[in-house]
């Protein structure tokens, strides 16, 4: 739980959440800002929104903009834990519980990779580095990219933090686990 905007967006940006529960009045950054930033970084990220605002045109933007729901305060308890189990089941409808490339596999639930000697747990970064990776498989995904979605920086802070990552999934998973490709970054290729 955040307590205001900025630290919301933050946090949806560096953590995976299965939902975000997103209300519109919060204190520094706005509601709308907050699911601006969210799905422009991370738009297959549920978000549902529970607001004081109950209007058709507040409900209609947030809808249009990506939001899964709206819920307008005052609600039922009963109501909410009903459309947070159904966004849930949306969201395990459309999003795999596993990603593949090639015989690299990465359980989503458990954070584990399995690139054919059985699953290896891997630390939180680690596992966010190579599901950005996965997700983009085939494709170089770039070193800035990479520390947005992962550590949420908008800037490159003149850290290794992402080749000390990438060198410990290769320790985990193997050296041809993730290629480099000079200049440009990093891919996962799928076979």
């Amino acid at each position: 739980m955040a307590a205001d905007g900025k630290e919301g967006l933050r946090l949806a940006l560096t953590q995976p959440y299965d939902l975000v529960i997103l209300d519109l009045l919060m204190p520094g950054l706005d509601g709308v800002a907050v699911l601006r930033g969210i799905l422009a970084r991370k738009p297959q990220q549920p978000v549902m929104i529970l607001s004081a605002l109950g209007d058709t045109s507040s409900k209609v933007d947030c809808l249009e903009l990506g939001a899964e729901d709206y819920l307008a305060k005052p609600f039922s308890f009963d109501e909410l834990l009903a459309r947070v189990r159904a966004r849930l089941r949306d969201a395990a409808r459309v999003h795999p519980m596993r990603l593949t490339a090639g015989r690299l596999t990465l359980d989503l639930l458990r954070r584990e990779a399995d690139a054919g000697a059985g699953p290896v747990p891997l630390a939180d970064r680690e596992f966010l580095v190579l599901q950005e990776l996965m997700r983009n498989c085939g494709r170089t995904v770039s070193k800035e990219r990479l520390l947005s979605a992962v550590w949420g920086y908008h800037f490159d802070p003149g850290s290794n933090v992402v080749d000390v990552n990438v060198r410990r999934l290769r320790a985990k998973l193997g050296r041809d686990a993730v290629v480099t490709v000079r200049g440009e970054g990093y891919r996962v290729d799928v076979a």
